[in-house]
């Protein structure tokens, strides 16, 4: 029997930001493995000390490309939160509309890269070509097809105020997204091959991912409750009827058709918030708005990977203080070590990339933390 240790990383095809993934292995199986994470550390938390929260909100827009609307909504609502700030119920449709196609485009770019480490280029291309409308929408609505800089403190900006003329265009396009999508997923459930590289395969039960916390869908395809927005966290989502997607299986199959549901449920809130949008006044933005100094408040919401928690106050100088983010992937981390165990070397990256690890925008907290120790 071969005993030895694989090293993968730190640059991986499929899985394009840095890890390095250690797996002590026998023959080909996964007796114990070690994630490690820590490239990309460029202090975000650190940078934002002492800015304007009008500064510092649009930087944290920078932790992530694939999530990075909801990271500057969820900054500006520390500051609307602390400082009591009305915004405006135009501005929160628009938020939640521009969030839920960044859901969208998010969990398709884990299809694509799911299938992309599982040898699948036709689905692989597939998948990617399914994401490029969600894109295109999200370029037409602000202008910018990574960084949209939608929400502001006090609503959204002007550029981002969506017209009733384009609402029809809009929703005919994500009809055109759920058709596309529920062939996808067919063909995926019924393609034998893509199946038995699924199924039963880093399996994370029920206990497993309350134990280590695990978030989003990693969380729910184990019947983890854990979406913010059915938790009270986001009330901006109260007017939407949508369900939370629960599965058992826990394994990576689970993983992806608990995104599939997700995105006909995003599809669902993105019909309801379009169709209410020309009912709704026109104003958008609150422009009388006082910042006040608040001590450091803790603000959840449901980003595309789970769990997103920003906190900080502003002192009396007006300057943010104490800021401290935790992207999901932060608390997925320990959920994917120990899921790997007892599978064949050839599934680690696939079991990983079914978790939708973000590595980059979670180097800011553990990296700080290992340069202070």
């Amino acid at each position: 029997m071969y005993e030895g240790e694989i090293a993968i990383g730190p640059i991986h095809s499929a899985i394009l930001e840095p890890h390095r993934l250690r797996l002590f292995i026998e023959d080909e199986i996964v007796k114990d493995a070690e994630l490690t994470i820590g490239v990309n550390h460029r202090g975000i938390e650190r940078l934002m000390e002492g800015l304007p929260p009008e500064k510092a909100c649009i930087l944290t827009e920078k932790i992530c490309g694939i999530c990075s609307h909801i990271h500057l909504w969820n900054s500006v609502r520390v500051v609307e939160t602390g400082s009591n700030i009305e915004v405006p119920e135009r501005a929160n449709y628009i938020r939640v509309i521009v969030e839920e196609l960044e859901r969208l485009h998010s969990h398709t770019l884990v299809f694509g890269h799911a299938f992309e480490i599982l040898g699948h280029e036709t689905m692989s291309m597939r998948a990617f070509m399914l994401r490029e409308p969600v894109m295109q929408m999200l370029f037409d609505i602000s202008g910018s097809r990574v960084h949209y800089s939608c929400p502001i403190i006090g609503g959204i900006r002007p550029r981002c105020n969506i017209k009733d003329s384009q609402i029809s265009g809009l929703i005919e396009r994500i009809e055109k997204y759920e058709e596309n999508l529920k062939k996808l997923a067919d063909r995926t459930i019924n393609d034998p091959m893509l199946v038995s590289r699924m199924k039963d395969i880093g399996i994370m039960d029920r206990k497993v991912a309350a134990k280590y916390h695990a978030v989003g869908p990693t969380a729910r395809a184990s019947n983890v409750k854990s979406d913010m927005r059915k938790m009270g966290y986001a009330p901006e989502y109260d007017p939407f009827e949508f369900d939370e997607i629960l599965l058992d299986d826990g394994d990576v199959l689970a993983r992806i058709i608990v995104r599939i549901y997700e995105c006909l449920e995003s599809v669902k809130i993105l019909k309801q918030a379009l169709k209410e949008l020309p009912n709704l006044p026109e104003k958008f933005y609150n422009p009388n708005y006082e910042i006040t100094e608040f001590k450091p408040i803790d603000i959840y919401n449901e980003a595309q990977r789970g769990q997103v928690y920003h906190s900080y106050g502003v002192d009396g100088e007006g300057r943010v203080r104490h800021s401290k983010v935790r992207t999901p992937t932060a608390t997925n981390l320990a959920c994917m070590e120990k899921i790997l165990k007892g599978y064949h070397v050839s599934d680690a990256e696939l079991i990983i990339a079914s978790c939708d690890p973000c590595f980059t925008c979670t180097d800011r907290l553990i990296v700080l933390k290992q340069c202070i120790e």
